[in-house]
């Protein structure tokens, strides 16, 4: 997609402070951390958001998953970490090309939602 951000950082036209690269992934630090660990992984291949993933992104999607604890690890998060997929408009998504925050630290990340009911 010639206007997702994303993709752009794919193909270099944006820089990015990588933490892991393949074929299929790029893993990369968040431009506005919210913990003192805050990285994003996401698909090489666009898709805009987790309910477009079709049984053909099983692959990238588990790779996304078991790569989130390996460079959680790797970037400090020994004790623990908080993984993050923003959906759609009511999930806060502001990027629509699939990507996975991952967030941790050496202290808890406290709440994950503020109770609104």
């Amino acid at each position: 997609m010639s206007d997702c951000i994303f993709c752009k950082i794919i193909a270099g036209q944006i820089p990015c402070k990588k933490v892991y690269e393949d074929d299929d992934i790029l893993a990369f630090h968040d431009i506005n951390p919210a913990a003192p660990v805050h990285f994003l992984i996401i698909p090489k291949k666009h898709i805009p958001t987790l309910a477009d993933a079709t049984v053909e992104d099983t692959a990238v999607l588990g790779k996304m998953m078991v790569m989130a604890g390996q460079l959680a690890k790797q970037e400090g998060c020994a004790d623990g970490f908080r993984t993050i997929i923003n959906n759609g408009r009511v999930g806060c998504q502001e990027v629509y090309h699939v990507h996975m925050h991952v967030l941790g630290g050496d202290e808890p990340l406290g709440p994950l939602l503020t109770r609104k009911h």
